[in-house]
């Protein structure tokens, strides 16, 4: 966002080459004298940096920020991506930086297209942006320009930009090395990692491993190593996230003579997990785990109004014959199964492509909360008469009695296809583990636990539907069915209010106008086109045209929350709760530098959307309990916000097995973390935390 504030104002700002900052001197250089059409040209961004400062690497380690540039380049010259010399390692307290001191040399490539005219020179300009620090950081930046001259050939190298060049491409690595393992090693203590790379060479005097993500290992601990039978064997302390960071890296050593060197990796992991980790599932086991929490999901509070639609209809098959109601059963199920099959493939296919999302990934994007606030109203107002509606649903909402459409499979199907949407995001016990292994497997096996969850989910509907015994115990329909449709309007209302609630802390005052907005278009929309049914064609047709219109805005301003952007930090985020509990957001460094100050740390990974994360904050967290051992623990309460996307905490998910929230993790200083279960209470938080609570207190009663 800087560097696209300092271009659009680029009228008080002015081009140069150097620039110097109150830290940092700036400049660009060609490598050559002339630049060549169709051919590489080499330039070098420089920043001398002030004594006693430094800029980072492209892995800062425990905290920092790697520098960006941005180019301006005339059409068809193409820039590729910015280069980093090994870095030198930064000690700050208990925390460990990776970065440069005194000068940071970072190339790049420039690409000349073919049919650039020979003799037009190449205006280059580049925004480039870092943070220096001291004992305190600074962003600063700078905007350069460098006019290279064209020529038939590329010209002779420049004497003045030799010596810069050279000293950037000693710190690149002089090549690959294959065939090294990160491993964790059968007596590593703790869990620790040991990353063995083959070494044909000279016995060097250092070596030191540089991992290019933050999280594959603690920056800050030793690297001892030792030399044995042709391989360099480094032993590393884990990182937060090693279980799913990228192992890629730079190896670099120090001959007795002082000549620095540094090598590329190309790793195995073949068994690389965090020490806090749940040891892998197989897969009959995860198909077991994803069918119980399917079941057991029918019982959260998430799927409560859709347990509302399913009780009507079940009321409504007392009257079936044994066929009919073993056809209600396998339409639902085969909506639940449709649905569930339809998130579950597009989810592993966004992860396929590299985005950052997770179990219920849906209700992270906000047009999506208002369509289902939309959903929930209409089915509300159906189900309350105030309006009639035909079709799938009007079946969906329970909006016929027996003998009528109600009784239709597209109507079941629908049913179950609504329940797996609202039950989607929601994460029961034994769920967590079974969907996070889902996701580490091929196609068809994932698929195969995650219609396994839906298969638990549909299972009571079916059992009843299908059973004879367990269908005579159904009342038989009647009046009192009317009266039970207009009663369970009640609960679609509050899910269309809470989904609301979702919406503002997704979008602020901003989105939640907008959705209040698109439900008073579309319930004019509704009573208009109720008003205009019973009237002549020409009137009918008007109140139905004037409907969609009413619809077609409500979409639209729908549409428009996703550009909507909240005025105040998250519901998750730092703040003091209920009986005195104060949380910080979550952050990987926040995490880092409480677990390297060693202080308790508890982590709350939750959501708005997740009525289970809700529950438990209300009832087990945020309690005179658990908020006085927070206290006589000194724990540090960070709690992760995935209410909207945030591909750190989906990392961090990730880092134990998990694909959704909520996820419950205590760090006691210096052990490894435990995982809390996904259900709790006061006594299971208190009696997790009393390694750090003083001896001689009470524990609280379940």
């Amino acid at each position: 966002m800087p560097l696209l504030l300092i271009l659009l104002f680029l009228p008080w700002f002015a081009w140069a080459n150097p620039v110097t900052t109150e830290h940092v001197t700036a400049r660009l250089l060609a490598e050559r004298q002339s630049a060549a059409p169709g051919q590489p040209a080499e330039l070098l961004l420089v920043l001398e940096i002030r004594p006693h400062w430094h800029t980072y690497w492209r892995n800062p380690g425990d905290s920092g920020e790697a520098p960006r540039v941005e180019w301006t380049l005339p059409a068809g010259v193409t820039a590729g991506p910015l280069g980093f010399p090994y870095p030198e390692l930064i000690r700050v307290g208990p925390l460990a930086n990776y970065g440069y001191s005194g000068r940071a040399l970072h190339p790049v490539t420039i690409q000349v297209p073919a049919d650039w005219p020979v003799g037009e020179p190449l205006a280059l300009r580049a925004a480039a942006q870092w943070l220096v620090c001291e004992e305190f950081c600074v962003p600063e930046s700078a905007l350069l320009d460098l006019t290279l001259p064209t020529a038939a050939v590329p010209g002779l190298t420049d004497p003045a930009s030799a010596e810069p060049f050279a000293a950037a491409r000693a710190g690149l690595p002089t090549g690959t090395i294959a065939g090294a393992v990160l491993d964790i090693p059968p007596a590593a203590a703790s869990g620790g990692l040991r990353l063995s790379v083959p070494w044909t060479g000279p016995r060097p005097a250092e070596v030191w491993y540089f991992p290019g993500v933050w999280g594959l290992i603690d920056h800050a601990a030793p690297q001892p190593w030792r030399e044995d039978a042709g391989r360099l064997l480094i032993d590393l302390t884990p990182g937060a996230a090693s279980g799913q960071a990228d192992p890629d890296g730079v190896l670099v050593t120090r001959a007795d003579d002082g000549r620095m060197q540094s090598f590329a990796l190309s790793l195995t992991v073949p068994s690389v997990a965090p020490t806090d980790a749940a040891p892998p599932l197989g897969l009959a086991l995860a198909l077991g785990m994803a069918f119980l929490g399917g079941l057991i999901l029918n019982l959260m509070p998430c799927v409560f109004p859709v347990l509302a639609i399913k009780a009507l209809g079940l009321a409504q098959q007392g009257g079936l014959s044994t066929a009919a109601r073993v056809g209600q059963g396998l339409a639902y199920t085969a909506g639940v199964l449709v649905f569930f099959g339809l998130i579950a493939g597009l989810l592993l296919a966004l992860r396929a492509g590299g985005a950052a999302v997770g179990w219920g990934f849906q209700l992270q994007y906000p047009p999506v909360v208002a369509g289902l606030a939309y959903l929930f109203l209409v089915l509300g107002l159906s189900l309350a008469g105030a309006v009639t509606l035909g079709g799938r649903l009007m079946g969906l909402a329970g909006g016929t009695l027996p003998g009528g459409r109600g009784h239709g499979l597209a109507e079941a199907f629908w049913t179950g296809a609504l329940a797996a949407l609202v039950a989607a995001p929601c994460t029961a016990p034994f769920m967590g583990a079974a969907l996070g292994y889902a996701v580490t497997l091929p196609w068809l096996p994932a698929l195969a636990i995650l219609l396994s969850l839906g298969l638990g989910l549909a299972a009571p509907f079916l059992l009843v539907s299908a059973v004879p015994f367990l269908a005579r115990r159904l009342p038989r329909p009647g009046a009192w069915m009317d009266t039970l449709k207009q009663l369970l309007a009640f609960p679609m209302f509050a899910t269309a209010a809470w989904l609301i609630w979702v919406l503002s802390v997704q979008t602020g005052p901003t989105g939640v106008a907008l959705v209040l907005t698109g439900l008073l278009m579309l319930s004019f929309g509704l009573w208009l086109r109720e008003r205009t049914a019973l009237g002549a064609d020409r009137r009918r047709l008007a109140g139905g045209a004037a409907a969609l219109a009413a619809l077609a805005v409500a979409l639209w301003l729908a549409v428009l929350t996703a550009h909507s952007i909240p005025v105040a930090p998250s519901a998750a985020g730092g703040s003091t709760h209920a009986n005195g509990l104060v949380s910080e957001s979550y952050t990987p460094e926040r995490l880092a530098a409480a677990r390297a100050e060693g202080r308790p740390v508890f982590v709350n990974m939750t959501a708005a959307w997740c009525i289970t994360c809700l529950v438990n904050e209300r009832v087990a967290l945020d309690t005179a309990a658990v908020a006085a051992a927070f206290a006589r623990g000194q724990v540090l309460y960070l709690k992760g916000d995935w209410t909207n996307r945030d591909a750190a905490i989906t990392d961090y998910l990730a880092g134990f097995g998990r694909n959704g929230v909520p996820l419950y993790v205590f760090y006691p200083p210096g052990e490894a973390p435990r995982v809390l279960p996904q259900i709790l209470t006061p006594a299971s938080v208190v009696a997790a935390l009393s390694p750090t609570i003083p001896p001689n207190q009470s524990q609280p009663e379940e």
